[in-house]
Formats: structure tokens, C-alpha cells, sequence
């Protein structure tokens, strides 16, 4: 092969070859590849020639080979109740973009919230090496591994778990202030499934700031979504907006004395929002709605939808990249929790409170 040349055809290039096409040593085409902190003493000149080489002789590294090197497999396995539009999908877009620029490969399992399934997925995974766990929205007292475990809104204090949730207790307070100030007084509230480890959290907080701001909850005004409906005998999907509108339809059958409702997640909120409408009310008008995640729908639903925001994207992207600090550095500390802060967004579904409904 002459000097400075490849004749192997693109896809088969190696480490070797690579360096010598570029005249350059394997370890610093090594180090620009693999992003190395050390990667940064090397002239950016060099270091975007690589790159670009790289990407035009369509090099692959030999992940079996450095996984050896490394004693790690490159793959985490991902626990999540489902995948579905909401919740899950923002978080996994931030997981995905931080394993992704690491070269790590994951196994997704979904466990639909079945005990079984928690408890045996982890084994499966263990089996094929993952070098750690990130789970989304599930307990983390049911799965024992020998790897890190990072678990996002999982709110339980376990050895070799670091927590990453959200300051439930300001989100709370930031929503009630607002429909407060709104002039609401009688607040209907959504509860999430006991399945979910944030709705209990999210439930004492919204007992806590409703006693601090001197709103009285009334029991009749509380509803609750059904997690044992998500399945297939009921033919709806467990994130379709049906879960917000059966518990409002119900309510409403019994009651009309409220102005506002705060709902579990954004998903629910759609769904309870058309339940209002179907019932002849109005949103804002007669009833305000505000909901919980800010998904991408929230701000194009109609009404457009006053939510709490989770920095759903972030969480993701930061549960991964502690999990593969973890990974890296097994024998250093690592932080037992991390708290995100929400952030309110006001939109079109609240407004002042109708003098005309409530009490």
C-alpha cells in the first residue's frame, strides 16, 4: 500500500491503517476518535483532519477489542414502563444523545409496570454484560445488579443508585400559585397511578403547599387516573389522552363545583379537556386546566395547554452521563441525588376563575 493511500475498500479501514493514511501515530488518531480529554493538547488542525478522514473512508471501530481493553461491554440497559408520546420519549431523547456521542450501545426493556418483568429484565441484561442501568419512572427497590444504577424520578434512597428527580414540591407551588392569583379557590385535583413513583411525591406536595397557601382540598374534587385500565382489555393505550377523560367525565357526573384542575401529566390534562367541552364547558371560561411535563403536544393542543415543565430532555441526558461517569469510575463517590428544577408555562388553558361557578 502506497504511503499516504488505502485501496482497502471504506468499511474495512482500521485504527492501523487509518493512522498511516494520515501519517499520524495510532494513539492520537485514537485519542481524537475516542474524544479523549487529552485529545484537546492536539492542534485543532489535526484533530479535524481526522475526523474528516474518518468519515470519508467510513471507519468503524472494533468495539470488541476495546471493550476487552476497557472491561466494559460499551452498553447500558434502559428500564421504562413504555415508550409511548410524553413522558418517556423526551427522556430517551436525552439518554440517547449522551450514549450515543459516548459510543455506548442500550438495550431497551419495557416492563409495563409488572412486578415480574422488573424483576426479571435486570437478570436478562446482567447476563448479556450491560456495564450499567438507567431506569425511567420505575422503582428501583426491585432490581439487584452489580453494576451502577442510575434511576430518573424513582424518589427511593438505595446504595448504588443516584436519583435524579424533580423538585416536585416548587412545581406544585408554582402551579397553585398561579391559578391563586387567578382567583381560584376550588381546585380539583388529578392524582397519577400508584404504579408511578412521582405521583405519590407529587400528591404530599400538593397537600403540603395547599395547606401553606390555606386551600381546602376536597375529597369529592379528587380523582384518580387507573393504572389497572392500562392494559389490553381496555383497548386504550396507557399514554393515550382517554386516561384524563373517563376520571373528568366521572367527576363531572357528580359534580361541577370547581374552576380549575390540575392534572397528573399533559396527556391526561388533553384528555380531560375534551371531557370539559363534550360536558358543554368551556376552557378557560368555565374550568382551567393546567397539566404536568410539558410535552411537544402541550403547546399545540386547543386550548393551547398551561403545564408544569420537567426538563424531561436534560434529566435524560444528565441520568446518562452520571450513569457513564459511574461506569468509568467505579471506585470513586458518586452523588446520591440530583434535584431538577420545573419551570411554569402559561398558555391558553387557565384563566380567572368564573364568579359564576364554585362556591
Amino acid at each position: 500500500m502506497a504511503k499516504g493511500r488505502i485501496s482497502t475498500p471504506p468499511g474495512h479501514v482500521n485504527l492501523r491503517m487509518l493512522a498511516e493514511h494520515l501519517e499520524l501515530s495510532q494513539t492520537t488518531v485514537s485519542l481524537v476518535l475516542n474524544n479523549s480529554p487529552s485529545a484537546k493538547s492536539i492542534p485543532q488542525e489535526t484533530r479535524t483532519r481526522v475526523v474528516e478522514a474518518a468519515e470519508r473512508l467510513n471507519y468503524r471501530p472494533n468495539y470488541f477489542a476495546r471493550s476487552l481493553r476497557q472491561s466494559r461491554s460499551m452498553s447500558v440497559g434502559v428500564l421504562a414502563p413504555d415508550l409511548s408520546e410524553g413522558y418517556f420519549t423526551r427522556v430517551m431523547s436525552g439518554v440517547v444523545e449522551e450514549l450515543s456521542h459516548a459510543h455506548y450501545f442500550f438495550f431497551t426493556a419495557c416492563h409495563d409496570w409488572k412486578r415480574e418483568l422488573i424483576e426479571q429484565y435486570p437478570r436478562m441484561l446482567v447476563e448479556r454484560a450491560v456495564d450499567g442501568f438507567l431506569l425511567l419512572n420505575t422503582h428501583a427497590d426491585q432490581i439487584d445488579v452489580p453494576v451502577p444504577v442510575v434511576a430518573i424520578s424513582a424518589h427511593i434512597a438505595l446504595q448504588n443508585v443516584t436519583n435524579i428527580v424533580l423538585d416536585h414540591q416548587k412545581a406544585v407551588e408554582q402551579a397553585l400559585v398561579h391559578l391563586y392569583e387567578l382567583g381560584h379557590r376550588d381546585i380539583a385535583f388529578m392524582r397519577g397511578p400508584r404504579a408511578i413513583p412521582d405521583s405519590e411525591f407529587r400528591w404530599e406536595s400538593i397537600q403540603v403547599v395547599a395547606r401553606e397557601m390555606g386551600l381546602r382540598i376536597d375529597p369529592a374534587h379528587v380523582i384518580r387516573i387507573d393504572a389497572a385500565g392500562w392494559s389490553m382489555k381496555t383497548g386504550y393505550h396507557p399514554m393515550a389522552p382517554e386516561i384524563g377523560y373517563k376520571p373528568m367525565q366521572a367527576l363531572l357526573e357528580k359534580s361541577r363545583d370547581f374552576t380549575a384542575i390540575f392534572c397528573f401529566n399533559d396527556i391526561a390534562a388533553i384528555g380531560a379537556i375534551r371531557a370539559l367541552r363534550d360536558a358543554g364547558l368551556s376552557v378557560p371560561n368555565d374550568v382551567s386546566v393546567v397539566g404536568f411535563d410539558d410535552i411537544l403536544s402541550a403547546a399545540y393542543s386547543t386550548p393551547s395547554l398551561t403545564t408544569v415543565r420537567q426538563p424531561l430532555f436534560e434529566m435524560g441526558k444528565r441520568g446518562a452521563e452520571v450513569l457513564l461517569y459511574r461506569i468509568a469510575n467505579r471506585d470513586k463517590e458518586y452523588p446520591a441525588e440530583i434535584v431538577v428544577a420545573p419551570e411554569l408555562v402559561v398558555r391558553e388553558s387557565t384563566g380567572p376563575a368564573s364568579a359564576k361557578r364554585g362556591s
